[in-house]
């Protein structure tokens, strides 16, 4: 066995640019792979450590069945009726422009399995005998991780205004999080006396009266996961992208590894042949060949895991950007990776050169002795599976209409794009075929003819870089034009929302009074606007109930889907909601339908779009949600002011009232903001396109750089014939940029086929809402134009060395002739 293998080692050794493409390959399929899957996995750790505070799951939790929050004075009820629970309040505030969780509780009742540590009383404490006292009373102390202090600094106020705790550090609570008693979250909060659920001690034997029969407040019985796990379930989509984006530039860079076995195993068929002429038999060359395929990516798989963890910090930062974008999420921009992922990124490394191998290895197995002499078998055996990939495309094809028409869900939309674009990348080769075909019978020149024969024949050892190319494309169109959409109908529709000219957070109720009858004398503000808000559940899915009052600028400006004829009328005077788009694709809603909201059973009278907004959204008048929502909070005030008078405005707020960064806005700041959390959400998509058009051009470059040499065959007669070398060398590099032009040209409508998909389908199925395609002709050309160059400058090495080749090594060719 040691020396099958090193004479089957020796071949890399007079050939190391195959060795280096196959490397190279392996290394960068892995690295993308384990580096989109660190990025996963953190933002997954990070929603599990949140969970994680309260207990997890081996703490339940009793809640209002709507989510919205109840009376404190029902923790008394229950624990006067046996029920051993410990009261939580909890909500979101902004510091220094961050989300941050607020969490309160009782620590002389939190039950043990709780993961926070309850400050610790006199006698257990050493280093701050008053740490559990000052956690009680005024002016309380906020838990909080070191690296938030980091972030937000040692601020006092929150961004709309409210004092906050003195910090304690506490090196195990997550980031982005501060956990103080009940009652000064209550404050922080502005939620009165109210609380959000109430934990159960799992340690405690279970209370003999019946919970209805222990308080008059709804409520019902999860596990705390559930309770606090919202979040993995709402960026499931996210995920879901990032997962398929690595899938495809693993599989791109598997390209590379595919056509470098494939060529390596077709230039050492002479070896084998003599191998097994030497008595090595079919199994024992099989088994050396896996041995020397498993060690070399062993090798690729460190080195690109080592890469993917690199490539992860690189994109971390954006990652985090969008998930707390889109989500509110709050991940850290540092990456803490387990064991299990670098053996996964090994793992892929393995199945993945496993996966481009086998049907080399399999023919190396079953074709006999004699049969692997003859040379180009393999070509020539790919050449009549044209007709079966042609066949397989089709069958790929009908597979993706079937899945985007009668799916249902994330994982049938992205197995229709799955399958559609295998479909293309297999339809390929054939229909380059056709093409070349058609041109070589209109040709009338020899020269021409050869041409374009050469080109069709060239396509068997080009196909794989090409398809790679076209993959790397057809993602890129598909993608830049749902982005670039999106971008287009986020910003007319923050156009028509944002009626306000000015925006003012204050921060608790007697602040806003007193902010509301000093607007009431200025002269400029025509109007004010005021706003409430209230979390609720509709079938376990969380959703926000938000009144508005009946204003013009709702009325004209206020973007609809569908809706009927007397939307705001039917707001204003009846018990008439609009819900958002989301809302009504999850739960199948129409106009007219009733949406039961508890006791409140209002009419749905208008459907409207609410982009990037991942929880459903219900608007009705701002009487009627005060009617039902009694302790709804207000989100502040929008106010209709002249455009001439809004800088006055806002330096004369800020003086009366020192409201700071975050309290109040101008509507041009507020749109700067919503566009920049935009194009961060993208900034990770934008980076992998990129990298898959990088890889696209590094397998083009090897497969050109690889076949060089073995088409000297082809070019040793036309230049005994009177071509020049300069004027081989110039035909080759017009073949493989017109190759390129042509699989450029083939990846435009397979990539509005994937746009029509993302936005149709699989957007559909992830957000809730579905964007109108919108076509953007430049952003084609610009990517032809780039794949023509990539085309290019990857062969042009192959064909400067062609131009300078000594014309001894084209003689030889035919000493081998007879």
């Amino acid at each position: 066995m040691t020396q099958i293998l090193q004479t089957l080692l020796s071949h890399w050794w007079r050939k190391p640019v195959q060795l280096a493409a196959l490397l190279a390959g392996l290394t960068i399929a892995t690295a993308l792979w384990s580096g989109v899957q660190a990025l996963n996995t953190q933002a997954k750790q990070s929603y599990a450590d949140a969970a994680q505070v309260l207990g997890g799951d081996s703490v339940n939790s009793l809640a209002r069945p709507d989510g919205a929050k109840f009376p404190q004075k029902t923790f008394g009820e229950l624990r006067r009726a046996g029920w051993i629970v410990s009261p939580v309040v909890e909500g979101r505030i902004r510091i220094s422009g961050l989300s941050i969780r607020v969490i309160g509780i009782d620590p002389l009742s939190l039950p043990r399995a709780a993961a926070i540590s309850a400050p610790q009383s006199e006698s257990q404490s050493e280093e701050d005998p008053n740490a559990l006292l000052n956690f009680l009373t005024p002016p309380w102390r906020s838990l909080v991780n070191p690296k938030t202090v980091d972030l937000i600094g040692t601020v006092k106020r929150a961004d709309g205004g409210v004092v906050l705790p003195p910090f304690s550090i506490a090196e195990r609570m997550p980031e982005h999080t501060l956990v103080m008693d009940i009652a000064a979250a209550q404050h922080v909060l502005g939620t009165g006396n109210d609380i959000s659920r109430l934990l159960i001690d799992p340690d405690a034997p279970a209370s003999a009266i019946p919970l209805t029969d222990a308080t008059a407040v709804p409520l019902q019985q999860t596990p705390e996961s559930e309770a606090a796990g919202d979040l993995d379930r709402l960026t499931d989509s996210f995920h879901l992208n990032l997962t398929a984006f690595g899938m495809l530039a693993f599989l791109v860079g598997l390209f590379i590894v595919y056509s470098a076995i494939t060529l390596a195993f077709e230039q050492r068929l002479p070896m084998l042949r003599t191998m097994r002429a030497c008595g090595v038999s079919a199994c024992g060359l099989t088994v050396a060949l896996l041995v020397e395929l498993l060690t070399l990516a062993l090798i690729s798989g460190i080195i690109g895991v080592l890469l993917g963890y690199l490539i992860a910090a690189a994109l971390m930062p954006d990652v985090a950007a969008s998930l707390g974008g889109l989500y509110g999420a709050q991940v850290p921009g540092a990456l803490s990776l387990a064991p299990s992922w670098w053996a996964t990124g090994l793992g892929m490394s393995l199945l993945g050169a496993l996966g481009a191998s086998a049907y080399s290895l399999y023919k190396a197995y079953r074709m006999p002795p004699l049969a692997t002499g003859q040379r180009f078998a393999w070509r020539e055996a790919q050449q009549r599976w044209l007709r079966w990939q042609a066949a397989i495309a089709i069958a790929l094809l009908v597979v993706a209409v079937l899945f985007a028409i009668y799916g249902n869900g994330l994982v049938p939309g992205f197995a229709s794009l799955a399958a559609l674009l295998l479909a293309g990348a297999l339809a390929l080769p054939p229909f380059l075929s056709l093409i070349l075909r058609e041109g070589e019978s209109r040709a009338s020149s020899a020269i021409a003819q050869w041409f374009w024969a050469d080109s069709r024949m060239q396509i068997s050892g080009l196909s794989v870089a090409l398809m790679a190319m076209l993959l790397a494309l057809a993602t890129n169109i598909g993608v830049g034009t749902m982005v670039d959409g999106f971008r287009k109908t986020f910003v007319d529709w923050l156009d028509q929302r944002l009626i306000a000219e000015v925006y003012v957070v204050a921060g608790d109720k007697d602040r806003e009074a007193e902010i509301v009858s000093w607007l009431d004398t200025r002269e400029e503000v025509t109007a004010q606007l005021p706003r409430i808000r209230t979390p609720a559940r509709v079938k376990n899915w969380p959703i926000t109930i938000i009144g508005l009052v009946d204003h013009g600028g709702f009325r004209d400006h206020w973007p609809m889907k569908t809706s009927t004829s007397d939307v705001w009328d039917a707001m204003a005077d009846d018990e008439a909601v609009a819900v958002s788009e989301q809302l009504a694709q999850r739960l199948s809603l129409h106009l007219e339908d009733t949406l039961t909201l508890g006791d409140w059973q209002p009419r749905i009278v208008g459907i409207y779009p609410d982009y990037g907004n991942p929880r459903g959204q219900v608007i009705a008048n701002l009487k009627t949600v005060k009617k039902h929502y009694p302790d709804a909070l207000s989100s502040g005030l929008r106010l209709r002011v002249n455009p001439d008078s809004v800088p006055t405005l806002l330096a004369d707020l800020r003086e009366r009232f020192d409201l700071g960064e975050g309290e109040l806005t101008d509507q041009a700041s507020v749109k700067e903001f919503s566009k920049g959390i935009f194009e961060k959400t993208f900034a990770v998509t934008a980076a992998l396109n990129v990298l898959t058009m990088l890889i696209a051009g590094f397998a083009m470059f090897m497969s050109l750089l690889t076949l060089s040499e073995m088409r000297l065959p082809q070019l040793a007669p036309l230049w005994a014939g009177g071509l020049t070398r300069k004027r081989l060398a110039g035909l080759e590099l017009v073949k493989t940029c017109a190759l390129a032009l042509l699989t450029a040209l083939l990846a435009v409508p397979l990539g509005l086929a994937v746009a029509w998909c993302l936005v149709s389908v699989v957007n559909v199925q992830a957000f809730g809402w579905r964007l109108p395609l919108h076509l953007f002709p430049l952003q084609w050309v610009v990517l032809v134009i780039v794949a023509v160059l990539i085309a290019f400058f990857a062969s042009l090495l192959p064909t400067l060395r062609l131009r300078t080749i000594a014309p001894m090594r084209l003689l030889r060719v035919f000493a081998n002739e007879g």
